[in-house]
């Protein structure tokens, strides 16, 4: 490894589980130098991350429910006063009603659609603010998105509206922190075999039709999630901001499946 990270800390917010894209993150940037924390939200998803991160070396784990401002206030006031400062936050919450995401979009409740645009888009933002105010040198903001936040994927549904305003909001906050020397930055992953996905309705065929029309012929691997991150949040990535970076095979750029799979 090149050790892009190395003298760099930063936090990660939303590994379920070890198929986590944020896990496969979280593992790149450790391997790369980089010091880790972690929040995780209650006791059962504290449990499985508990030894994931003892494997990169993490101890600051923290119980944070994004949707609870007392909850992230501690959260960030515990970090701020272990570490002082940030460099890196990666962002991979999002959360819908399950039961919204098979039949028709024009199902969606307005209690979900509002639940679904609070956790899976507002918290980016409000973990963007706070994250900022640790950032005196600059930093770096990353959130995962997905196709389905601009072209229909079938139930993806309401999260397809969150992902939409997620990706708006990355191009704002990167014109607001840009004088402060501060990068924001999407990752937009093709279908991946992961628990958030799995609640998709279709999810496995989803992933079979990707991956056969791809121009890769590939859906993405963890590892590669990870170091893309690991550029953008690198030395390297200083001048890459305000962009939803795919790494998805090239899937994204088809606007028909290959000729053998029409």
């Amino acid at each position: 490894m090149a050790e892009l990270m190395r003298g760099k800390r930063g936090l990660i917010m939303g590994v379920a589980n070890e198929r986590s894209i944020a896990w496969g993150i979280a593992q790149v940037m450790a391997a790369e130098g980089a010091e880790l924390a972690f929040t995780y939200q209650g006791e059962a998803f504290g449990r499985r991350l508990a030894p994931l991160a003892e494997s990169v070396g993490a101890d600051l784990l923290l119980d944070v429910d994004v949707s609870d401002d007392a909850a992230m206030d501690a959260g960030f006031a515990t970090l701020a006063e272990r570490w002082g400062k940030l460099d890196f936050l990666v962002h991979a919450i999002a959360f819908s009603d399950k039961s919204e995401l098979t039949g028709r979009f024009i199902h969606t409740s307005r209690a979900n659609f509002a639940h679904t645009m609070d956790i899976s888009c507002y918290s980016f933002i409000d973990a963007a603010r706070r994250a900022s105010e640790l950032m005196p040198d600059g930093g770096t903001l990353l959130t995962l998105t997905f196709q389905g936040s601009n072209t229909v994927t079938p139930f993806y549904n309401v999260m397809g509206a969150a992902k939409a305003a997620l990706e708006s909001s990355v191009r704002y906050l990167a014109s607001d922190l840009g004088p402060q020397g501060i990068r924001v930055n999407a990752l937009s992953p093709g279908p991946m075999k992961t628990l958030a996905g799995a609640a998709i309705g279709g999810a496995r065929k989803t992933y079979r039709h990707a991956e056969e029309n791809a121009p890769l012929r590939t859906n993405a691997a963890l590892d590669a999630v990870g170091g893309t991150a690991a550029w953008l949040a690198s030395d390297y990535g200083r001048h890459t901001t305000g962009e939803i970076v795919h790494v998805d095979g090239g899937y994204h750029v088809m606007g028909m499946p290959q000729v053998d799979n029409i």
